[in-house]
């Protein structure tokens, strides 16, 4: 049964709590060295409004109603309060892996990403080898976000299936190439699962995925899915493993991660909830960073000092603000479609 606020928060509301805020990154991540977000903050808490630039309005309305769910309805019970994390490495030159590792403190498992535009096949080995040689016991996962096609994506997981791979994360952009990957790395004994994760999240039924046995596993993400029920329902759904990653958040962000890892049943893979460490400064005085590979589950409280200190420029803040009363008049329209489970 749909599970909706008590009333849907009034844009009048949602501006007058309102906070733009740009954090600069420690290294480069998905092309970008300044993350900037929206922060609003309701009743039950903070909630954090960041769809990447090129989301669309639609698209964009379930990451509103994730925001409106963790600030104005909260998040729903608990089953355990660790939660288990993956270091992740960007894109950076393999000399760099160590300094970017340290960051994470120990971990168990380590997120590569590979297939960045403008690097080679070599690169993407020389990453996951930095980061092997390093942590010779750790699980590696490597993330391609659909930047390789389905002869490139098994050529380069054929060779990297010799450095020992958990699984590989969206290494094509549809759902037929997954499951054609699937297909042709099976078919030559190479032992790498697929996962899906933009083919869940990106798609009009994210459970297309499952039903087209594309892939092993699936990737959760909050925010685009619309919330922990919803997120939380497709993974019932789904009936596949789940990881449950984030999308580049603060610790308001992860706040809710961390609240869907909690709620699921299962939790069989550590987390990618520990971005954190990629930002060089955070809004929180407690940022919710890895531990000895977990982090404890606790509130994320933005501090109005941080929030003064990182305030974007007024032309971004006029520019969150107008995407905010768009997205809005969406979520307004179809929200009966968004806010769902028990």
């Amino acid at each position: 049964m749909p599970v909706n606020p008590p009333q849907l928060p009034s844009l009048e509301e949602l501006l007058a709590s309102a906070h733009v805020v740009s954090l600069p990154m420690r290294v480069k991540f998905r092309g970008i060295m300044e993350r900037e977000t929206l922060l609003l903050r309701g009743p039950r808490g903070w909630g954090e409004f960041c769809p990447f630039p090129e989301y669309d309005d639609v698209e964009s309305s379930r990451w509103l109603a994730s925001t409106i769910e963790a600030g104005w309805l909260g998040f729903p019970p608990a089953l355990r309060d660790s939660i288990p994390v993956n270091a992740t490495v960007p894109a950076v030159s393999a000399e760099r892996v160590p300094e970017v590792l340290a960051r994470f403190g120990r971990v168990d498992a380590v997120k590569v990403k590979v297939a960045e535009r403008g690097q080679l096949l070599a690169d993407d080995i020389h990453r996951v080898t930095a980061v092997r040689q390093a942590l010779p016991d750790a699980a590696i996962r490597v993330d391609a976000n659909g930047g390789w096609d389905i002869k490139q994506a098994v050529e380069a997981l054929r060779a990297l299936s010799d450095l020992g791979l958990e699984y590989a994360e969206q290494p094509v952009p549809d759902i037929e190439g997954l499951a054609e990957v699937r297909r042709r790395l099976a078919a030559a004994g190479t032992p790498v699962l697929i996962a899906a994760d933009e083919s869940v999240r990106k798609e009009d039924d994210p459970l297309k995925v499952a039903r087209a046995g594309a892939a092993d596993l699936i990737v959760v993400k909050v925010a685009p899915l619309g919330g922990v029920r919803r997120a939380l329902d497709i993974v019932a759904q789904a009936g596949l493993p789940a990881v449950v990653s984030s999308a580049l958040d603060t610790s308001v962000g992860i706040r809710a991660g961390l609240a869907l890892a909690a709620a699921l049943p299962e939790l069989p893979y550590a987390c990618g909830l520990g971005t954190v460490s990629l930002f060089g400064s955070d809004i929180t005085l407690d940022p919710l960073v890895a531990d000895d590979g977990a982090i404890r589950l606790r509130e994320a409280v933005a501090d109005p000092g941080l929030l003064e200190q990182f305030a974007a420029p007024k032309e971004r803040r006029d520019w969150w603000l107008e995407r905010l009363r768009r997205v809005h008049t969406v979520l307004a329209a179809q929200r009966n479609g968004l806010f769902t489970g028990t």
